[in-house]
């Protein structure tokens, strides 16, 4: 393979990625309103001309094929974003793509619309340099609600499109880094009940937000006592929401709720942590109802595809074969080694890796520290890295020999039950 062929070819796209980008910046797509920018990237994908197959699954996912050779090897990048929030805080317009010093400005532009004009015209370096093989073929996932709910469009990809790939490379932020796992994550429910009574007279009453409360300070001192990990870091509990029910302001509650956001690292799992907090609310003297939250809000093709918000923590092994075509892929196009390292946020791979056990590393564009940021941000040279990088890594990776791996675009060997 010319490495250095391919690198000149991606700095050749450079212009077309940024114009590519900043189309898709000034297009909003919030997790279940992506339909547009859907379209926008097959648009795309139809002009280059370089896929053999594209298609839009039930849920919304846009898939592009490339070959049809046996061992399926797959891209992921998510189009959905978060919201702008308050516009007056950003310094760019945030659907402008402003472009300044080597850098564009704007909502996804960083988390992780960068890595679609590179993806994509990877595709196009691939057929100019006659990089495809018979031995393999790539899929494109451009994947919705990830931000609501990550790993969905993955559930639906697996269980529903019968598609398994034999390893994917996740395109979310790793400014140019290699990522190998990240810790999980549950979103898990509090409520606790009292008894509402007028506020002048609160002894005839039981008010749940003092129950909540109590709740709350076990909570706080059982976050200090989970679980540590060099490399993912440590699990995590925060209170992220409070509410409660009452009839006036004038009033006890009747009812008090919380919602915690729980990060699992490395050997902790869904019934450990739910546990550990029926055990706080134990502690705490309170009778509650604790429960792990479900997603079943509508994609955009009107589908509502119900799962728990549960997503599991994964780490792959450095000398995995799909880790080792990254790290040699980089060394042969920019001549060292990256630094290899893992996410601190969430990603896809919590339901590709997490759930289903494909084999999975990280390689994109943009620093994580600017997702959901106004500073929403990523260097041009990135898109061309990484460009350079998804149109060497299925040659690079298939070179590498094989172990027990499978790929099926028909049949999946094994599934994750959707709760």
């Amino acid at each position: 393979m010319n490495y250095a062929a391919i690198v000149v070819a991606a700095k050749n796209y450079e212009r077309p990625m940024v114009a590519f980008l900043r189309e898709l910046i000034a297009i909003k797509g919030t997790s279940g309103h992506e339909k547009p920018v859907i379209e926008r990237i097959r648009a795309e994908v139809e002009k280059l001309g370089s896929a053999d197959k594209i298609w839009v699954d039930g849920l919304g996912n846009l898939l592009v094929q490339i070959g049809s050779g046996p061992r399926l090897i797959a891209m992921d990048a998510h189009i959905d974003t978060v919201g702008v929030g308050n516009p007056s805080e950003w310094a760019h317009d945030p659907y402008k793509g402003k472009e300044e010093n080597g850098i564009i400005y704007g909502r996804g532009a960083g988390d992780q619309r960068g890595a679609v004009p590179a993806m994509v015209y990877a595709t196009r370096i691939i057929k100019d340099l006659n990089l495809q093989s018979e031995e393999w073929s790539l899929l494109l996932t451009f994947t919705v609600m990830e931000e609501d709910c990550d790993g969905l469009c993955w559930q639906y990809i697996v269980n529903d499109g019968k598609i398994r790939p034999e390893c994917v490379v996740i395109t979310d932020s790793t400014n140019c880094r290699i990522y190998r796992g990240q810790r999980g994550r549950m979103e898990i429910g509090i409520t606790a009940l009292g008894k509402s009574c007028h506020g002048s007279m609160p002894e005839k009453g039981d008010n749940a937000i003092y129950k909540i409360a109590r709740v709350v300070r076990e909570i706080e001192k059982l976050h200090k006592r989970l679980k540590k990990d060099k490399f993912l870091g440590n699990g995590t509990v925060t209170v992220s929401y409070i509410d409660c029910q009452t009839p006036s302001r004038c009033a006890v509650p009747g009812a008090a709720y919380i919602q915690l956001d729980r990060r699992l690292t490395t050997g902790e799992t869904k019934e450990l942590a739910l546990r550990e907090v029926k055990d706080a609310v134990k502690r705490a003297g309170v009778s509650a109802k604790v429960e792990l939250l479900k997603y079943a809000q509508p994609a955009y093709t009107g589908l509502v595809y119900e799962t728990d918000k549960y997503f599991p923590t994964w780490v792959e092994d450095e000398n995995a074969p799909q880790v080792q075509a990254v790290i040699e892929a980089h060394k042969n196009l920019f001549g060292k080694k990256a630094p290899v390292s893992r996410w601190t946020f969430s990603t896809n791979g919590v339901a590709i890796s997490g759930m289903f056990g494909i084999p999975c590393v990280g390689f994109g564009p943009a620093r994580e520290d600017v997702a959901h940021t106004v500073n929403d941000s990523v260097p041009i040279e990135h898109l061309t890295r990484c460009a350079a990088m998804y149109a060497a890594f299925p040659g690079t990776y298939c070179a590498i020999p094989r172990v027990s791996q499978t790929s099926k675009l028909s049949k999946t060997k094994r599934t994750a039950k959707r709760r």
